[in-house]
């Protein structure tokens, strides 16, 4: 069995009980592993209508056969479960050291079910598997936690722990490993926090079984060499996502003040020029990266260390709230890390709250006595905890940006920017059709990593809405997530332009099956529609409606930059969903057809 460790760990936290399992070889097969691996326990084990913070529902943890490999980009892993934030379908990436650890021990997937009365943590240790007592550590921040079980432990452990956020179970938890690197959306740090489990340590010795050592070995030098030759390759390094800001900004993509326009006034003083400059210390990189773009930067403003900010933090917790100091807006960022809440979620919704607050729809009395002003930073910090701890205000914010609007009311719903109850990223869409599509139909949500096409629309033209956007869209969707399924990161190929089929032929030196790239877009496809019909199964009423966009995008031209008085228009949004289902092979509905699912191998699953 190349590749594979051979092995699912079960922990039950209910009964204590650990049992270890023979991987399915059918399941290797047709879903590789990573979120393939995540979608398929989830569809196949968790009873349909589960409460997603029930002992029922289920946390899986799986990498997948480039997952701690040495190839460029092997230190990714997915945490699947049934999110509490949607409903739906939950799948959060998260990048480090974790997933070779996992590798090394020798599992292919972690499950968790049940829930444990009182805290505990899991301790593994190559084939030595222990739940431990973790109630002297409830209630520690990630960023703390990780350094105590690791002085406790020993460094060669590699931690995955949740902070208040999850214990009080924020719909948008996440779970933190590595400093700074995080599970971050859909609430998978609520799961565990439901489950009352504080952290998961990890040290393995073993080795992965390769089919073909010499020719992984040809194979990955000459990936490592493209990359290290790519022509964007110093600039990358040296800002990584930070890179991205100047172009959204200047593009009408960097959204601001809870997306009423796509660029900011002061958007110069977060470009990732300027944060070199002022806090970067050092890069940091995951397992086997050769172009590390996390930034280990030292506010001297505010006295503390953080990974970042990335992109997707300076956009909604910077611009988005209007911060304008790069340094209020690495606070943030780790107010954000050590709490355990996703920054993604928490600045929308701290956006969605000043809005609100703005045009009088909530008061001080909603407030807890706060005055909401764009860009106050420390509205922003207080915020943040108050979500984190469900306190006052920040018990309605814990629950996502659709249920605020639901209790605040008076029209606010129409600028709750989210899709499928998901709170957008960082890329503003007024008139960006292809990625507007992308957001309406991601199969978590309004998350960019699984199609990040607003490129796209600026080479063909922003408002063109035809076949071929939205056949590129499709094409991401095929060819990001499958980085997901075989642990690997896509960012040497979209920042550097390796070609991605040259992990796909790692895969084959790995596993021994050999596969061209098009069987691997195909396998793709397969956890795609998975996906899709576990949001049928578990949604009632589930279909076209759940694709639509914030009505914002097709109510209200942007206010400021490159689309100052653009929009999308509402025929434009039904047209794309037409195109997109057709092409998909599903009905008017959004419904993948009987003959897709038979197509794709899935009519004995579904």
């Amino acid at each position: 069995m190349y590749g594979y460790g051979g092995t699912i760990l079960r922990i039950n936290l209910t009964d204590k009980t650990i049992k270890k399992e023979p991987t399915d070889p059918d399941v290797m097969e047709k879903f590789l592993g990573g979120r393939g691996f995540g979608i398929y326990t989830l569809y196949t084990e968790v009873p349909k209508g589960t409460d997603p913070l029930s002992p029922e529902n289920k946390l899986i943890a799986s990498p997948g056969p480039l997952s701690g490999v040495l190839v460029p980009g092997a230190g990714k892993m997915d945490w699947t479960t049934k999110s509490p934030l949607t409903g739906g379908y939950a799948s959060a990436s998260m990048g480090g050291m974790l997933t070779a650890e996992i590798r090394q021990a020798g599992y292919d997937s972690i499950i968790l079910e049940g829930a444990s009365e009182k805290p505990v943590y899991i301790f593994i240790d190559d084939d030595v598997v222990e739940i431990r007592d973790a109630s002297a550590y409830w209630g520690m921040g990630c960023i703390s936690l990780e350094k105590k079980l690791k002085s406790e432990l020993g460094e060669e452990f590699q931690i995955a722990c949740i902070g208040p956020g999850g214990e009080n179970l924020v719909k948008y938890a996440c779970i933190g490993h590595d400093w700074g690197r995080q599970a971050g959306r859909g609430g998978v740090g609520a799961v565990m926090g439901s489950k009352k489990v504080k952290a998961i340590a990890v040290h393995g010795t073993k080795d992965i079984p390769l089919a073909d050592v010499e020719g992984l070995i040809k194979h990955a030098r000459a990936l490592f060499k493209a990359c290290k030759d790519a022509p964007g390759m110093e600039a990358w390094q040296r800002y990584g996502t930070t890179i991205v800001v100047s172009w959204c900004d200047e593009n009408g993509a960097l959204p601001t003040r809870n997306f009423q326009a796509g660029a900011f006034e002061d958007g110069k003083n977060l470009y990732g020029e300027v944060m070199r400059q002022t806090i970067v210390k050092t890069d940091k990189g995951c397992f086997g990266c050769p172009s590390p773009c996390g930034k280990y930067s030292y506010s001297k403003k505010h006295g503390l260390y953080v990974e970042g900010p990335e992109y997707e933090t300076i956009a909604l917790l910077g611009s988005d709230v209007a911060l304008s100091n790069i340094e209020d807006v690495a606070k943030a960022n780790w107010i954000a890390d050590e709490w355990g809440i996703d920054s993604i979620s928490a600045g929308n919704a701290i956006a969605f709250a000043i809005e609100c607050f703005q045009k009088g729809i909530i008061t001080e009395k909603e407030t807890d006595g706060l005055k909401l002003e764009w860009g106050d930073p420390e509205v922003v910090f207080t915020l943040l905890e108050k979500i984190a701890r469900r306190e006052g205000i920040g018990a309605v914010l814990a629950e996502g940006v659709k249920h605020a609007a639901a209790v605040w009311n008076k029209g606010s719903a129409d600028f709750a920017i989210h899709v499928k109850g998901m709170e957008q990223s960082g890329y503003d869409t007024h008139n960006a059709t292809a990625m507007l599509l992308a957001y309406m139909t991601c199969d978590v949500g309004a998350h960019h990593n699984r199609a990040w096409a607003i490129t796209y629309d600026i080479e063909v033209g922003r408002d063109k809405v035809i076949p071929e956007k939205v056949a590129k869209v499709i094409e991401l969707q095929h060819a990001r997530p499958w980085f997901d399924c075989a642990g690997g990161c896509r960012l040497q190929w979209i920042e550097l332009g390796v070609p991605p089929s040259g992990w796909g032929e790692a895969v084959k030196y790995i596993t021994g099956v050999d596969r061209s790239w098009e069987d691997m877009l195909k396998l793709s496809e397969r956890v795609w529609n998975l996906t899709r019909m576990y949001w049928v199964r578990e949604v009632e009423g589930f279909g076209r409606e759940w694709d639509y966009p914030a009505p914002r995008f097709y109510k209200e031209p942007a206010t400021y930059g490159a689309t100052k008085g653009q929009k999308t228009e509402w025929e434009a949004v039904e047209k794309l969903l037409d195109l997109y289902y057709e092409q998909r092979g599903w009905d008017k509905n959004g419904i993948p057809t009987k003959e897709k699912l038979a197509e794709l191998g899935l009519a004995d699953i579904v």
